[in-house]
């Protein structure tokens, strides 16, 4: 092997060679030709015996002749493009399965929602007498919470057939600029209109003034729609049912929702047992507390209202703050309680529609997530009954329709509450005929609650 060629990068110059640089070759490319010779057969040649050329000597005196390991830049390079073609097929394959997962667990959720084509077929039927929509962009959404004791909800009540009963019926109203949102809830045992509306066996109903519930009993969805059309004309632009299961389902998936009790509760039949003060309610206890009547407050209708909208505006709270509605980890299991349960007009059947809808509420304000009830007085023919107290039901229903805010304040603030004992708008001064006032009408307040409210009132 000739002393000249050195296989090792960086060896030193031989001193008593001062034409020559480390590595063996000429300073110039000048030298002696005869001691270029053995270089030139080695790179083309094989290695002498015994001695292992390494896995790259073909490459590395190929192109210019010098043959050390310094020199071989395509070594280094052809290693970092095969880390890199790796890396990139290790990404391409978690992208493939994230986007597989990601796909996967839409599909399930969206398979989850019922869609409610029955209703929209009916509907459709009497599509010339419902009322126009006035506020563009504003949406009215239908929230109905049935009762029914079929399937997973058997254990809080007799099933009597599969018949359905609407326990709780809230109007929602979503401004336009969706920078508020209003609840309203309708009574159950409120006395209403009731039009003639279709069974689920085909067979027409007669029309009647009955209590607003028995509309779905007799109807379903679309007979309740209509009778609430009916009553305030605002157009219903979507409706939501759902039942006792995904009402726990949801409140679990949040991890437990926030109240604040005056004092201790046992009640059997709402399977609710719970000591006074502040405390954070599972989905099964959260059930019981907004179910219970006799056993928590005056035992009334009206009571288990106001206290349905608190926990509803405790539930939007805890949404909000926790981040639940911007954390798609979180959201994911409130998804997918809510859609296990729920059935919707085909407006709303798809995941993607009820994302939008959700995007579009979380930039309320919880101060202005308001929550009301129509408002209403002792029926005079029933004391166990409600009829609306006029003109303010219709006051309130035309600032919902034409998307005009509404005022909600506390009930001990609302002193010019016109029912002290329900939740109704204020009175207005009256006016003798062809006097004039120097000052618009202020616009009336009703009683009620926001999600922003301590559910201990400190």
């Amino acid at each position: 092997m000739d002393a000249d060629v050195s296989d090792s990068p960086g060896t030193p110059a031989d001193p008593e060679r001062p034409d020559h640089q480390a590595g063996g070759g000429p300073a110039d490319g000048t030298g002696d030709p005869s001691r270029e010779t053995p270089r030139d057969d080695r790179s083309g040649g094989e290695s002498p015996a015994g001695e292992d050329p390494g896995p790259d000597a073909g490459d590395g005196a190929g192109g210019g002749g010098d043959g050390t390991w310094s020199a071989r830049p395509g070594r280094a390079a052809g290693g970092r493009r095969h880390w890199l073609r790796w890396t990139a097929l290790g990404v391409s394959f978690l992208v493939l399965v994230a986007a597989g997962v990601g796909w996967w667990l839409y599909r399930k959720l969206d398979g989850n929602i019922t869609t409610d084509t029955g209703a929209a077929a009916e509907l459709k039927a009497y599509e010339k007498e419902r009322p126009r929509p006035i506020a563009r962009d504003a949406q009215n959404i239908l929230l109905i919470g049935s009762d029914t004791r079929s399937g997973d909800n058997s254990a809080y009540g007799r099933d009597d057939g599969g018949s359905q009963r609407s326990d709780t019926t809230i109007l929602l109203h979503l401004a336009a600029d969706r920078h508020s949102a209003t609840a309203v809830s309708i009574p159950r045992d409120l006395m209403t209109q009731i039009p003639s509306c279709h069974t689920a066996d085909g067979k027409a109903t007669q029309a009647r003034f009955a209590q607003f519930n028995w509309a779905f009993e007799l109807g379903g969805t679309a007979c309740t729609i209509r009778t609430v059309e009916k009553m305030t004309g605002i157009r219903v632009d979507h409706h939501m049912v759902i039942d006792f299961s995904g009402f726990k389902d949801m409140v679990d998936a949040v991890d437990g929702v926030e109240v604040c009790l005056k004092e201790p509760v046992d009640d059997k039949d709402a399977h609710l047992k719970l000591p006074a003060g502040r405390q954070e309610l599972n989905g099964e206890q959260a059930l019981g507390y907004v179910r219970a009547r006799k056993s928590i407050g005056d035992g009334s209708d009206t009571e288990r209202m106001d206290r349905q909208q608190k926990f509803l505006g405790a539930l939007v709270n805890k949404m909000q703050s926790n981040g639940v509605l911007l954390n798609p980890t979180r959201l994911y299991p409130v998804l997918d309680a809510a859609t296990k349960s729920l059935t919707t007009d085909p407006g709303l059947d798809s995941l993607r529609d009820l994302y939008d809808l959700v995007r579009g509420m979380r930039n309320v304000p919880t101060e202005k997530v308001q929550f009301l009830t129509v408002p209403r007085t002792s029926y005079r023919a029933d004391p166990n009954r409600d009829e609306l107290v006029q003109p303010d039901a219709d006051r309130l229903f035309t600032q919902l329709r034409e998307d005009e805010p509404v005022a909600v304040v506390p009930a001990e603030e609302n002193s010019g509450d016109s029912q002290a004992d329900h939740s109704s708008g204020n009175e207005r001064p009256a006016e003798k005929p062809g006097s004039r006032t120097g000052s618009p009408t202020p616009a009336p307040t009703y009683s009620g609650s926001n999600a922003a409210d301590d559910p201990c009132g400190t």
